[in-house]
């Protein structure tokens, strides 16, 4: 798992326009965040309390109050089902950048997530866990569907073309048995998704279940893997939006 994360916010909340502000790192015993060049362009964005200064190089050793709000107190009694719903060992816990990186850091009250870059594993290849979005829109029979997943089945991504929010977005369904759409890949994957069509054999790209959480809240509900080749040229979270506005920070990310 990469030692640094995105930072998007929502822009509109009719819209759901979303985009990258900043980037959050771990180096060497220091937490460090800076704003990315979307935070100049994303529309109606301001920025965040104690960090009211696009140019600055934000340090310290304690992680940010922005982003430790968003980890469950190890005090609350759900600590580690928390830690489980992620695929987390519960004995030995990870960092915090790791455990922010697959739930997403996403709190009801407000229009913040944050998410990895991906980097190639040691095969060379793109894997990246996420927990499936937009359960909450889907019918009761798809929540119910997801009960009855077991760990490695497979899932299928379709193009939602006519999607109001987003016609970019990449829904998953279920086996060719009953084909149930249940939820979407997130919108900051479903942008390699796109890609790996035109650079990688549909073979080689694959969604599974990684983990089914009964007992979890619905944006924890359904862990999933995606699995793809890395194609040649493949640069994700290059796009200016993605780059740091100081410049003296380095463009791309620590791996």
């Amino acid at each position: 798992m990469s030692n640094a994360l995105l930072v998007a916010w929502r822009s509109n909340a009719e819209k759901r326009g979303w985009g990258p502000v900043g980037r959050l790192e771990y180096d060497e015993g220091q937490y460090r965040f800076v704003y990315t060049r979307g935070a100049r362009t994303l529309e109606g964005f301001v920025p965040f309390p104690q960090m009211d200064d696009l140019n600055e190089v934000y340090e310290s050793s304690e992680l940010f109050p922005l982003f430790a709000n968003r980890l469950l107190p190890k005090s609350r009694p759900e600590y580690h089902a928390f830690l489980r719903w992620g695929g987390f060992d519960q004995d030995n816990p990870p960092d915090p950048i790791s455990i922010l990186g697959v739930t997403e850091g996403m709190r009801q009250t407000d229009s913040v997530e944050v998410f990895p870059c991906p980097s190639p594993d040691s095969s060379g290849c793109y894997v990246n866990k996420f927990f499936l979005h937009g359960l909450r829109w889907m019918p009761p029979a798809a929540h119910e569907r997801i009960t009855r997943l077991e760990a490695g089945e497979p899932l299928f991504m379709m193009a939602d073309f006519f999607n109001p929010s987003d016609p970019q977005a990449v829904a998953l369904r279920t086996s060719r048995a009953d084909q149930m759409l249940i939820g979407y890949v997130p919108r900051y994957l479903a942008k390699d998704v796109w890609q790996f069509l035109s650079g990688c054999n549909t073979d080689f790209m694959k969604v599974v279940v990684e983990r089914v959480n009964k007992d979890a809240p619905l944006q924890q509900r359904l862990l999933c893997r995606m699995n793809s080749c890395w194609p040649e040229g493949f640069r994700p979270c290059s796009d200016e939006a993605f780059l740091p506005i100081p410049a003296k920070v380095p463009l791309g990310c620590p791996a």
